[in-house]
């Protein structure tokens, strides 16, 4: 895999796992932990989400910014993972008010911001060597694997430990229970009944007596199982800051580097240009106090300063290559927007609206004791059909191909779906068919909107969270469950994901790739930078998601994500000449 590639590559990548493990074990339970501790409504816990997911990514223009200033990357990148640990710890601390874990969010937030932008700029580099530039794309293509390994395993983290706690206090989990607690608490339960059958359900201790006092109980220890697991995704950061520390001299030294006579010349210009940028920012946050949609008009003023400010900073020569990603930028909003919806309302669809119970085939997939056998699976797979001499190496090999057995399915979806897909790119560039950076990523916002038809296939005739909303007769608004009727088996969602997780091996490694390629060298940091501020943008947008959930039925809340995509690749499609010109 790291074959023909420069050694820092394999730093990168570990260093990028380790702390990706800990961000997704942080995302896979985050707006569960939300509603479960502070008793926050879908809209409420989806408002603090997006701005979360917002923050994460712009602050990346901070950290982009600092590091092309001060040519101090690798310096910046560490000060991120410090800073990033401290607010995973501050989250793994039990009973904090909600300001508090806002806070701690913040301090992630802007750890994230000085790491991940600078990272993929050093990855970059790496490939500025002639030596290694034609092997950019799948550079990044194995960098954002390990993405995808430390997401694997992260929700086997988060939900195990919450679990062990759970059983340790004498509960089973049911991730339904956490809101009818919070409304038999606030008098909003239509049938306490309801509660009874599903106290009885969970309890090890035998029938409950209390209703009130189980329901305060079973909140407490739920919350606090997710406030352990926020406890291992800081100590998944200790492990990639060490990593990070002990091998980081592999990776380029940018302020090593001797200024060109050009870079001398225009050297003082970003500097200049923050006064437009501040200028900018003034005029989002008039925006912001005079638009009724605030969250969504600062996110937008923001991203059109950023584009007012980099416009006027580059030189003519910058300009048709700054253009060409800004371009892109705009496409990548609407893909955020629809693909981080795993984190908001395809969890919402999971919760609500998959059966709570399944064979012990499907069971299987959701295990980390069968999930590694799978690993064992495929690892046997590749020894057997490899290049080794040994025979004793093959024997091994079958064995693993044996025990792992064949059940290879979401492993497959996670993570070994990289390697299908760098193989089949390889394959068209032998051909010479090949479609270029910027048609790949267009054809992954196709491939996501088929993700999200799949799901809207699955919604048709299911009873819409709007419709278990009603008013009593004093006024009072109350909820009826969803119905075991309206729950459709979990393969729905897994083939869901499946689908979008190819349709993000199209878009953002190659958009990764693409920035670095075409991005001016004295902007390498800024231009990642405002990548993720185009993220940030599409992750404010998820409230979008939040915001219909229990307003329109479910087939058009994810129509709304299947046009956006589409709208998207027919831009990218009809610009696509200009966007290879730069690429050349």
């Amino acid at each position: 895999m790291f074959k023909q590639h420069p050694r820092g590559l394999i730093v990168a990548f570990f260093t990028n796992m380790g702390e990706r493990f800990g961000f997704y074990t942080m995302m896979a339970i985050l707006v569960l932990f939300l509603q479960a501790r502070y008793g926050l409504d879908e809209e409420a816990a989806g408002e603090i989400y997006s701005w979360f997911y917002f923050g994460i990514y712009a602050l990346a223009l901070v950290g982009g910014l600092l590091a092309d200033y001060t040519k101090k990357y690798k310096t910046v990148i560490l000060f991120g993972q410090i800073i990033m640990f401290a607010g995973y710890a501050v989250l793994a601390l039990p009973g904090l008010p909600l300001a508090l874990t806002i806070a701690g969010l913040f301090t992630i937030a802007l750890g994230n911001g000085l790491f991940k932008g600078n990272l993929q700029a050093v990855v970059g580099q790496m490939y500025d060597d002639p030596k290694y530039s034609k092997f950019r794309d799948s550079a990044f293509m194995v960098f954002y694997m390990g993405i995808n390994v430390g997401a694997f395993f992260a929700p086997f983290a988060a939900t195990g430990i919450r679990n062990w706690w759970l059983t340790t206090n004498g509960f089973l989990h049911d991730g339904s229970l956490p809101a009818v607690c919070h409304q038999y608490i606030n008098g909003t339960l239509e049938d306490p009944g309801k509660l009874q059958t599903l106290a009885d359900s969970v309890s090890l201790n035998g029938p409950v007596t209390d209703l009130g006092a189980f329901a305060q109980n079973y909140l407490d220890i739920f919350a606090r199982g997710y406030n352990y697991a926020f406890g291992i995704a800081a100590i998944a950061m200790v492990i990639s800051l060490g990593v990070y520390l002990v091998y980081s001299k592999l990776l380029p030294n940018k302020e090593k580097v001797a200024p060109s006579s050009t870079d001398v010349k225009i050297e003082k210009k970003p500097m200049t240009g923050v006064f437009s940028l501040l200028a900018a920012l003034a005029v989002g946050a008039a925006i912001y106090f005079a638009s009724q949609n605030r969250d969504i008009a600062f996110a937008f003023g923001l991203f059109a300063g950023f584009v007012a400010w980099i416009v006027q900073i580059s030189t003519k020569e910058e300009r048709p290559r700054i253009m060409a990603l800004l371009m892109v930028f705009l496409v990548v909003i609407f893909f955020w927007m629809s693909f981080h919806q795993n984190g908001l309302t395809l969890t919402f669809f999971a919760r609500d609206y998959t059966v709570k119970t399944v064979s012990a085939f499907t069971y299987m997939f959701f295990t980390l004791e069968n999930i590694l056998s799978v690993i064992a699976f495929i690892a046997g797979i590749v020894i057997v059909l490899g290049k080794a001499n040994s025979a004793k190496l093959k024997m091994f090999g079958g064995a693993l191909l044996l025990a792992g057995g064949g059940l290879g399915y979401y492993f497959f979806i996670i993570v070994s779906l990289t390697f299908p897909v760098m193989a089949f790119f390889l394959w068209l560039n032998k051909k010479g068919l090949e479609p270029s950076t910027p048609k790949k990523i267009g054809i992954g916002m196709i491939i996501a909107a088929v993700g999200f038809g799949l799901v809207l296939i699955a919604s048709l005739n299911l009873v819409s969270p709007h419709e278990l909303k009603f008013v009593d007769e004093s006024g009072v608004t109350k909820f009826n469950p969803v119905p075991d009727s309206s729950r459709v088996m979990p393969y729905w969602l897994m083939s869901s994901y499946l689908i979008l997780t190819i349709a993000e091996l199209f878009l953002s490694p190659m958009g990764l790739s693409f920035v670095s390629k075409v991005a001016p060298p004295r902007f390498q940091g800024l231009m990642q930078g405002g990548w993720l501020l185009a993220t940030a943008v599409g992750n404010k947008l998820l409230v979008v998601g939040s915001f219909f959930w229990g307003k329109l039925d479910l087939s058009q809340l994810w129509l709304i994500f299947i046009v956006c995509c589409l709208l998207s690749a027919a831009f990218i499609f009809s610009i696509i000449k200009r966007l290879e010109k730069v690429t050349n």
